[in-house]
């Protein structure tokens, strides 16, 4: 039987190496993707959570909700890189320097 600590290690792992790809990395694709495996930390949180939650399934409802909203996150966020790289031709965060005209 697996444990609520097991699962709880599993995600410390997923948010660390979601932090540490968004610390190191340059490529605004890898920061995204950073991003996401952080969120897919919090809702393996949320879904462990909710399993040994007997009474309801509101973690699982909460975590299918975060799953949604991070797919449009991603849809918009790669929307905006997309844009930025056609005007600056990088995708490198450093390299940006003026929103503007």
């Amino acid at each position: 039987m697996i444990s609520l600590s097991d699962f709880l290690i599993v995600s410390a792992g997923l948010f660390c190496i979601g932090l540490y790809i968004i610390l190191t990395k340059r490529n605004a694709i890898q920061v995204l993707i950073g991003i996401e495996l952080m969120l897919n930390a919090a809702i393996l949180n949320l879904v462990a959570f909710g399993k040994y939650d007997r009474l309801n399934n509101g973690g699982q409802m909460f975590a299918l909700f975060a799953i949604v909203l991070a797919a449009a996150t991603t849809a918009v966020a790669l929307a905006i890189i997309l844009n930025v790289y056609k005007k600056y031709k990088t995708i490198d965060p450093n390299n940006i320097n003026e929103l503007r005209d």
